[in-house]
């Protein structure tokens, strides 16, 4: 039964209202938690009661794996173009349904309805993008060193594929692991944030709908620490995917060490935004603003060190600050520049950087402050002359806050650039083609976008390096971590 707490007019818009799912969705069946318990979902705008959704436990975590195992070998089995098929399928339906998939996204996760829309395209295209792969398995051909042998190394599915997906992207991380996994012949059971289930829900759906036998692909709501342990510790489950920090993503780690699993893991970030005298200062500040602001700031590749040259740091700093100054703020529905953030702890975090810079130093440019829009709102907000102490400097914003700073020289740029744990994504602007190509080397990090923001894509290998992660996604080495490498010796004789 649907909560009484919620906005009915909201929810209304609703073309298919069978896309709100309440329940968790395991072995092709919709199911709550054995003991009743549920969690709710609240709008971040208003803090409105959307809906509650079951809060499973130890028992159905074990029935998800349980499920997903037994339809493993038939899903394995199946010919490649006919898991292409209901892949297909699948994708013709969430394009059908973008308008719905996206009002659900904006009012439990809060970003404007116009990203939650571009969000709902960047899913679906990882679902056409492995609906393809998914015709193509890698059967290698090798030049046999033995006589009287032939040599050949396939790939095959590893088996049950648990996939950790976040609050920010809840829709395309799902999609982004998932389509990889099936693809490849594995079976899913995933686990999508607390705070944003629906989406996840809404997806499990139409999964059905297109054609996916019991098992293939299951959705378990509820918290994860009740959830993932059973998940980590249970030999049955060979690849453990997870998008989020990596202070979690550490604590995976270990506990997946005694089950030697595959891990995908996408980390945290602190990615730097270089701007050198040569750059094309318009289009520096245009992509500064969406490389900062794009989903309130709450994005792994928000840019959070704005480190610019020193010739043109006053004009970047003035030019930026009225961009800034003049974004809007607002419920996701209203489709503003920046929307709520997920909760209270997100919002304590961008006060604590924001103070702490101050107090060391650093300049408030705008911002720095809430918003009368509602709690969970924080203007945008630029601090200039930041010190290299200062936290926000060291630490992940995960928030509409930018930090600027200058610099005078290019070894000096790329020193302070480096001089982090995270390496997931960095952004460069110049237009010296030789400097673009030392500093893309010299940068160490997973992907480097050179006068431009936009760099993802289904076709593009996303991952980081050092602490930012493990592994890639997207791309065909997204599949990688869902198959294994068989080599088969067969003799003539």
């Amino acid at each position: 039964m649907l909560a009484e707490k919620r906005a009915p007019s909201e929810l209304s818009r609703l073309s298919d209202p069978r896309l709100l799912r309440e329940l968790s969705y395991i072995d092709g069946k919709w199911c709550g938690a054995a003991n009743g318990q549920t969690l709710p979902v609240t709008n971040p705008a208003d803090g409105a009661v959307l809906g509650m959704v079951a809060a499973m436990g130890g028992l159905e975590s074990g029935m998800a794996v349980a499920a997903a195992d037994d339809a493993f070998a038939d899903w394995a089995a199946r010919l490649p173009q006919d898991r292409s098929a209901v892949l297909r399928r699948w994708y013709e339906l969430v394009k059908e349904n973008a308008e719905d998939l996206a009002l659900l996204m904006t009012l439990e996760q809060g970003k404007p309805l116009s990203e939650a829309r571009g969000e709902i395209d960047y899913a679906t295209s990882f679902i056409e993008y492995y609906a393809e792969e998914a015709k193509r398995p890698n059967i290698e051909s090798v030049t046999s060193h033995l006589p009287n042998a032939e040599v050949e190394v396939w790939r095959e599915p590893t088996g049950v594929a648990a996939l950790i997906t976040p609050w920010n992207f809840p829709s395309a991380m799902l999609t982004r692991k998932a389509a990889a996994a099936l693809a490849a012949g594995c079976t899913v059971i995933a686990h999508p944030s607390k705070e944003t289930p629906f989406s996840a829900l809404a997806l499990a759906e139409l999964a059905e709908r297109a054609g996916f036998p019991a098992g293939v692909f299951n959705v378990v709501t509820g918290r994860a620490s009740d959830l993932v342990p059973a998940w980590t510790e249970d030999p049955r489950v060979r690849v453990l995917s997870f998008t989020g920090s990596t202070e979690v993503g550490r604590l995976l780690y270990e506990q997946s060490a005694t089950t030697i699993k595959r891990l995908v893991m996408e980390l945290g970030s602190h990615a730097p935004f270089l701007v050198f005298t040569d750059a094309d200062l318009d289009r520096a500040v245009d992509c500064a603003i969406s490389a900062k602001f794009a989903t309130s700031g709450q994005d792994c590749l928000a840019a959070n060190r704005f480190l610019i040259e020193r010739p043109v740091y006053p004009d970047f700093c003035e030019r930026f600050t009225a961009r800034v100054a003049a974004l809007t703020l607002g419920p996701g529905l209203e489709d503003p520049d920046i929307g709520p953030l997920m909760n209270d702890a997100a919002v304590a975090k961008q006060i604590s950087q924001v103070d702490d810079a101050l107090a060391k130093g650093a300049q408030l440019l705008t911002g720095g402050e809430g918003h009368p829009a509602g709690p969970l709102f924080y203007k945008p907000t630029v601090l200039a002359d930041v010190p290299a102490e200062a936290l926000i400097l060291r630490e992940e914003t995960f928030g509409p806050v930018a930090a600027l700073a200058p610099f005078d020289s290019e070894e000096e740029a790329l020193r302070r650039a480096n001089d982090s744990e995270y390496g997931l994504v960095a952004y460069l602007h110049t237009q010296d083609p030789r400097r673009i190509y030392r500093a893309s080397r010299a940068l160490q990090y997973g992907m480097v976008a050179v006068n431009r923001t936009k760099v993802t894509g289904a076709p593009i290998p996303f991952g980081g390096m050092k602490q930012s992660g493990l592994g890639r996604e997207g791309a065909r080495l997204g599949m990688e971590a869902y198959t294994e490498v068989k080599y088969v010796c067969r003799d003539w004789d």
